[in-house]
């Protein structure tokens, strides 16, 4: 068995959770808040192809829409595979989002930094949409 290293990075936004899981559980809006998912969404079948950061081709399959606040996603590049764990729940009267990201055996440290800082980016860019 491997367990790897994991982060968990959060935000905690001004508005009730369900309003804030109806939006971020659209795959068009991720492009407006997830710069580090990618760019260039367009729907094939069960999947979404978009660009990751880089222009790189990707493509991403999302949890159905659920009552548990659940935002999981897949996202298929070249030969790898990249599961990631987001939760939207209640925060009193708001919301907290959770997003799970795991050190990789090919992540350096470097990178693993790098990707932390880039998920937070994108949750402080979805609360600021959010909170306007």
């Amino acid at each position: 068995m491997t367990i790897y290293k994991s982060r968990i990075i959060t935000v905690s936004i001004d508005r009730d959770w369900r309003e804030v899981y109806d939006f971020a559980s659209i795959p068009e809006n991720f492009q407006r808040w997830a710069a580090g998912l990618g760019r260039r969404f367009e729907r094939s079948g069960e999947e979404w192809a978009a660009e990751d950061p880089d222009g790189r081709p990707i493509r991403i399959r999302f949890s159905r829409p659920n009552e548990f606040g659940v935002l999981d996603h897949i996202v298929f590049a070249e030969d790898k595979e990249t599961r990631n764990a987001v939760r939207v729940v209640p925060n009193g009267t708001g919301a907290e989002v959770m997003f799970v990201l795991l050190r990789t055996p090919d992540m350096t440290e470097e990178i693993f930094a790098a990707d932390a800082d880039a998920v937070q980016r994108d949750l402080n860019t979805l609360k600021a949409m959010l909170e306007r």
